[in-house]
């Protein structure tokens, strides 16, 4: 569900799902609760809900399996059972670390994701996909666990941060590359607006990109296959967030900078056009700034071997044929990497 005001009316939205659940738990941060908690609780009480409030520490850094113990724990101790609910309202740490847990607690309960921020509300929300970090690796523990509903309220991006704004903006790039180039033209041609958060092109960017992720998601529910182009630009940004300890980017960051490394890679080997190619690079870098790759390449292909990504010690890459179409590719020697992250490091100087 997508609508500007859909928060407010959560709790009758979500009524009938509801229904039958003994317990109705709420799994935030202070930050996001101090904006929106109230708007959230308010909304379930005139279904005649009640919410218990969890809360977790903010930021990739407590994506790990210790918060996931704490939060069960809570659960034990306010009385939550197999017929218990999850809402998770937040961005993408708090949906995955809400969503694992569901699948996981007391063998698995089910979950409302409910975004609030625009990489949630276009990728991480979308597709069951769970999980926590090692210090070896994003997302190395988790499970698919598909939500009872995911409810995304545009509304709710004014209050976020610009440097988190222009991080999901660069998520929702990914999906002119790899399926709809409408939406890869629309970014070329409204940019302004879009920075100013124009409410009608946000929602329409987000509908239009939840529109290709759960087709693809639909047709390749546990990644076995075309669901892979999903991670266009994620095979080296997450190795940047990982070398980094998820505290010098953000998610959209990484992703930016490892968009224009797979068009490097891609160019080089002669399966994406230099046109294209410098079209990624230019976009990216047009929804910037991003901070400083200060990751060498070394230290990327070590972590690309650590990869969810990578089998049998391969590494799979998403490269871009033309706009809107991309293909896997399993044949990157460790030289085009190398060039790769020397160019995205120069170009993050420039």
């Amino acid at each position: 569900m997508v609508g500007r005001g859909s928060l407010r009316s959560a709790g009758e939205s979500l009524r009938g799902l509801l229904q039958g659940h003994s317990k109705v738990f709420v799994l935030s941060t202070e930050p996001i609760l101090e904006l929106w908690g109230a708007v959230l609780a308010d909304s379930i009480a005139r279904a005649e809900r009640l919410a218990i409030v969890l809360t977790m520490p903010d930021g990739e850094v407590a994506k790990r399996l210790g918060t996931l113990e704490k939060l069960a724990s809570a659960m034990v101790v306010a009385g939550a059972d197999r017929h218990s609910v999850i809402l998770a309202l937040g961005g993408g740490v708090v949906g995955d670390v809400a969503g694992f847990l569901a699948s996981i607690f007391m063998r698995g309960i089910p979950v409302v994701q409910i975004p609030t921020t625009l990489v949630a509300q276009v990728d991480s929300a979308i597709g069951g996909k769970t999980g926590v970090n090692l210090v070896s690796g994003k997302n190395l523990i988790g499970t698919f666990h598909q939500p009872l509903a995911v409810l995304a309220d545009p509304d709710v991006l004014a209050t976020l941060p610009e440097r988190e704004y222009r991080s999901g903006l660069l998520e929702t790039m990914k999906y002119g590359v790899i399926r709809n180039s409408a939406i890869f033209d629309l970014m070329e041609s409204q940019r302004e607006a879009i920075l100013r958060r124009d409410v009608a092109l946000l929602e329409q960017l987000i509908v239009d990109c939840i529109k290709v992720k759960a087709d693809v998601v639909s047709a390749d529910e546990r990644e076995g296959g075309e669901r892979r182009i999903l991670n266009f630009g994620h095979t080296i940004g997450h190795t940047l967030e990982s070398a980094t300890r998820y505290r010098h980017f953000l998610h959209g960051e990484a992703v930016g900078w490892g968009m224009i490394a797979a068009a490097v890679i891609g160019r080089e080997m002669g399966v994406t056009d230099p046109a294209v190619a410098e079209r990624i690079k230019g976009l990216v870098l047009a929804y910037g700034p991003l901070p400083v790759v200060d990751v060498g390449a070394k230290r990327v292909l070590k972590l690309l071997q650590s990869d969810k990504k990578t089998i049998g010690g391969v590494p799979h890459f998403i490269l871009a044929k033309s706009m809107g179409n991309v293909e896997v590719v399993n044949s990157v020697a460790a030289a085009n990497v190398v060039s790769a992250v020397a160019e995205i490091a120069r170009l993050s100087r420039s």
